[in-house]
């Protein structure tokens, strides 16, 4: 599955979401890494964040992907992050 469409489809499922999705480094192609900014993470945990991801993507995870690599943020969370 294409980055682009594992982008969609996060933005698709998820309210208000900016998804940018890449191959994660050194590894197969079925494994991703994303960056995932929504409002709708506001006052959710890490893990549920995480979870509404996996939901957006729905079958795909048992089927097309084998592992994403998430980094969540609300946007306030996302504009006060360290520059990498």
């Amino acid at each position: 599955m294409e980055p682009s469409e594992v982008e969609q489809l996060i933005e698709a499922g998820i309210d208000d979401a900016d998804a940018t999705v890449q191959p994660s480094r050194g590894v197969e192609d079925d494994h991703l890494a994303a960056v995932v900014v929504s409002p709708a993470f506001e006052g959710e945990t890490i893990v549920s964040q995480h979870e509404m991801v996996y939901g957006a993507l729905g079958e795909h995870m048992t089927t097309d992907i084998h592992a994403v690599e998430l980094k969540t943020y609300t946007p306030e969370e996302y504009d006060e992050r360290p520059e990498p």
